[in-house]
């Protein structure tokens, strides 16, 4: 580990709700016990000259996943379209997009750990982001006995909704995802050092990394001086329907919208194409950035 590397990034982070006693048990056991779901932006329109592919893989890393698809196609990794990266241990089903063209070739993708569940021909390419969320089936293991303890803590978080938290996967073994991004980010590190083959897939996983932490700690803040439930004039909130971000002006008017759950309030995925907050919201996350050594005008160098 960098000796610059700070030590703020490798903190526990808070519980909404630690006044409860947890349940213990064990997540990813097997594959089966972690099924996520992409929720589409949209569907494929049925014509176009991209294949829009919805796939399920098990237990098969990301950049596998893209290696196999791009083999198949006989096209390089950078010609796949996708919303977002899915975790490795477990089951995910999601889009990509190919080009048209390789519709003949990408049966020969298939195998025990990926199916191709269908295909549909689509006018744009997959794009990171075109996606409305995630659906999520987990089932925790070796906590015998502790339904009623967890019945608690869930009745009390559909009242006040889930903190959503990056999980330590995207970080990387022993944090080395996020040792690369930061270095990225400060000039520790640089791209060169990054194998070529890999650079574009790595790069995208390095700041994605930096860019989790950064958030992760920004809702830590929230969840720490009370205001994960609290409208404040500047925020960037999401529309729950459409995922349309927009700043506050009307904080009272848009608290009874959050109540009502009509939107939610959201927390900064640092870079050149992040909608900025502004007042109080804009200080927080600027000072938050400080605190490690950064400035906005790091995130400069790397457009994505």
């Amino acid at each position: 580990m960098m000796d610059s590397f700070p030590p703020q990034l490798l903190q526990p982070l808070p519980y909404l709700t630690s006044h409860l006693v947890g349940v213990g048990g064990t997540l990813k056991e097997q594959p089966e016990d972690f099924v996520v779901e992409e929720i589409p932006a949209y569907e494929p329109s049925g014509s176009g000259e991209h294949l829009f592919l919805w796939i399920e893989k098990r237990d098969l890393s990301a950049e596998e996943l893209l290696r196999r698809i791009a083999a198949a196609c006989r096209i390089p990794p950078s010609e796949i379209g996708s919303a977002g990266m899915k975790d490795r241990r477990g089951i995910t089903r999601q889009y990509l997009s190919v080009p048209l063209k390789s519709a003949g070739e990408i049966t020969s993708a298939e195998s025990e750990s990926l199916h191709i569940l269908r295909a549909v021909p689509h006018g744009n390419k997959l794009r990171t982001g075109h996606l409305r969320g995630n659906k999520f089936e987990i089932l925790l293991r070796t906590a015998p006995g502790q339904l009623e303890a967890a019945e608690r803590i869930a009745s009390e978080l559909r009242v006040t909704g889930f903190p959503n938290y990056f999980g330590d996967q995207r970080f990387g073994r022993d944090r080395e995802n996020l040792e690369w991004g930061y270095g990225l980010l400060t000039g520790s590190h640089t791209v060169r050092r990054i194998p070529f083959s890999r650079r574009k897939f790595l790069l995208r996983l390095y700041l994605s990394s930096i860019q989790s932490a950064l958030f992760n700690l920004a809702l830590a803040e929230r969840l720490l001086n009370g205001t994960i439930r609290q409208v404040l004039a500047g925020d960037v909130l999401q529309v729950v329907s459409t995922g349309g971000p927009f700043v506050s002006t009307d904080p009272q008017i848009d608290q009874e919208r959050l109540l009502a759950g009509e939107v939610a309030v959201s927390g900064p995925i640092f870079g050149p194409r992040m909608k900025a907050p502004s007042g109080d919201p804009a200080d927080w996350e600027a000072r938050l950035q400080a605190s490690l050594g950064l400035i906005s005008e790091h995130w400069t160098r790397f457009p994505q």
